[in-house]
């Protein structure tokens, strides 16, 4: 079981998420913006972290942006989910440091297969 963090103002997405991780015995939090999910990622220290882009207060690339810069969080998984879908926007997310990156709408299913590679690849590279 991991303890996943996703940022999402988006309640309906946010719920299809929580459902499908729950689902693969996953713990999951969820906030409705980047800057509590910042202060919430600092204090809980999750495993992986799930992102939008858009979102109030604190877009979800600053949030990584922050985390990258952070010891403690530079190396923790994240996956970009989000309504942006350009070649440009992929690489500005992966530039600024995330893991993977995923389009609404998005299958459930691919998303937890996405997030378990996520954490069985953190977990190799943590070990070594």
């Amino acid at each position: 079981m991991a303890r996943i963090i996703m940022a999402d103002d988006d309640e309906i997405v946010g719920e299809l998420v929580s459902n499908a991780l729950i689902g693969a015995g996953h713990a999951v939090g969820l906030l409705d913006n980047g800057a509590d999910a910042l202060t919430v990622i600092r204090a809980r220290r999750p495993d992986l972290v799930i992102l939008d882009c858009n979102m109030p207060e604190k877009s979800g690339l600053l949030v990584l942006r922050e985390m990258r810069n952070l010891n403690d969080f530079c190396k923790t998984p994240v996956l970009i989910l989000t309504g942006r879908r350009s070649e440009r926007d992929v690489e500005i997310a992966m530039y600024t440091g995330a893991d993977d990156y995923m389009t609404k709408p998005f299958d459930p299913e691919e998303l937890v297969y996405r997030v378990e590679e996520l954490l069985k690849k953190h977990s190799v590279t943590a070990s070594k």
